[in-house]
C-alpha cells in the first residue's frame, strides 16, 4: 500500500513537471532565465521531497520489523543481565561465608587453650568519645558481661552488656578502658589506657627502672580480673620522657585494626 501511494505521488509530480516544460517551450528566450529560476525553486524541493518520501515509505516495513526485533533482544538482554546479577550476588554471599568460616577455624585453632564462642560485628560506635561495637551472640549463646573478646591479631576488649541475641563490646581503645600489660622482654607491668587519639593506647605507670623503647611488644598480664594472661596487645611506637620520670608515658599501637574488625571470639572460660 505504501509503494502504491509513492507511485501515485510520483506520477502527479511528473505531470506537473511536464506541464511546466510545455509552458517554458512557448516562452520567449528573454524571459526564460527568470522563469528557469522560478522553476528550479519550485520543482527541486518537490523532487527532493518525493525522493525522501519514496525511500521512507519503501523502508518503513523493514524499519518497524527491525524495531520489534531490537525490542525483543533488549528484553532478553535485560533478563539475562538480571539473572547474572543474581548469580553474582549468590557467589559473593557464598564467598563471604567461606571466608568467615575460614577465619573462625583459624581463630579457634590459634586459641585452642580457651573455650570460646565465635561472633561477628553487626554494628559499630567508634566516635570521638567511645569505641564500642555489637556482636551477633548473646545470653542464649552463653555470653556474659566481663567476658574477654579477642581477634586473630590479639586483644579486642570485653563484654559490657548483653541481650538474648547480642552483646556490646567495649574495645581497649575506648577512653573508659584500661588493661594491665607486661613488656615481653622484661615482664615489667604498665597500665594501657584507651585513647581515641589515632586509635592508640597510652601506656602509664611505667616503673622508674623499666626499660621501654620503640618496638617493644606487650601482652596481658592476667591481673585485673577480666583479661587472662598472655594475649597480645600491641607494640610501643614512642616513649615520651618528662621532667619527672614517674610521669613518663608511651604510645602503643594495638595489633587489632578496629575499623576493619569483623570476626571475634568471646572467651567463656
Amino acid at each position: 500500500m505504501y509503494k502504491k501511494r509513492a507511485g501515485i505521488i510520483g506520477i502527479a509530480i511528473t505531470i506537473v513537471i511536464l506541464v511546466i516544460l510545455v509552458f517554458l517551450s512557448n516562452v520567449k528566450s528573454g524571459s526564460l532565465s527568470y522563469i528557469e529560476n522560478v522553476f528550479s525553486s519550485i520543482v527541486m524541493p518537490l523532487q527532493n521531497g518525493y525522493t525522501y518520501l519514496k525511500n521512507k515509505i519503501s523502508g518503513n516495513s523493514n524499519f518497524f520489523a527491525n524495531m520489534e526485533e531490537l525490542k525483543k533482544e533488549n528484553e532478553n538482554l535485560k533478563k539475562e543481565n538480571s539473572e547474572l546479577a543474581q548469580s553474582l550476588r549468590e557467589l559473593e554471599i557464598i564467598k563471604a561465608e567461606r571466608e568467615t568460616l575460614k577465619e573462625y577455624l583459624g581463630l579457634t585453632e590459634k586459641y585452642a587453650n580457651y573455650k570460646t564462642i565465635p561472633g561477628y560485628v553487626i554494628s559499630r560506635d567508634i566516635s570521638n568519645y567511645s569505641s564500642t561495637f555489637v556482636i551477633n551472640v548473646g545470653k542464649k549463646d552463653g555470653i556474659k558481661e566481663n567476658m574477654t573478646v579477642i581477634a586473630d591479631q590479639g586483644l579486642v576488649g570485653y563484654v559490657i552488656s548483653t541481650t538474648d541475641k547480642t552483646a556490646k563490646v567495649q574495645t581497649i581503645i575506648d577512653p573508659a578502658s584500661a588493661v594491665t600489660a607486661n613488656l615481653l622482654h622484661s615482664e615489667e607491668s604498665i597500665i594501657c589506657k584507651g585513647s581515641l587519639n589515632d586509635k592508640m593506647l597510652k601506656g602509664t605507670y611505667i616503673p622508674t627502672n623499666a626499660e621501654i623503647s620503640e618496638g617493644d611488644k606487650l601482652e596481658t598480664s592476667g591481673m585485673g580480673g577480666i583479661y587472662p594472661k598472655g594475649i597480645s596487645i600491641g607494640e610501643v611506637k614512642s616513649v615520651e620522657n618528662t621532667l619527672n620520670v614517674l610521669d613518663r608515658y608511651a604510645w602503643i599501637k594495638p595489633l587489632v585494626d578496629f575499623e576493619k574488625l569483623e570476626t571475634v571470639l568471646v572467651i567463656t572460660e
